[in-house]
């Protein structure tokens, strides 16, 4: 389970640099930060059942607050 976490920091990397090449700094930093919470995560050497814990934990978070973020902030029919 370790490694799918350094699996996620190469993800998150790989969309850290391709924001940062776009011009998007402020998601670039978002994905800077999981990039190192998720690298971290994967060397701390927990157990199978922390990793899930943890995983679950992240993904509520992520959840409520892409909620918020759509709900609150995004403009409808921005863009078309």
């Amino acid at each position: 389970m370790d490694r799918m976490f350094r699996v996620l920091a190469f993800w998150t990397g790989i969309f850290t640099v391709m924001f940062y090449a776009g011009g998007m700094t402020g998601p670039a930093l978002l994905s800077l930060v999981q990039t190192i919470f998720f690298l971290t995560i994967g060397y701390l050497k927990l157990s199978e059942r922390m990793y899930m814990y943890l995983f679950g934990a992240y993904l509520t978070v992520f959840m409520i607050g892409f909620t918020w973020y759509s709900e609150f902030h995004l403009v409808p029919g921005f863009g078309h």
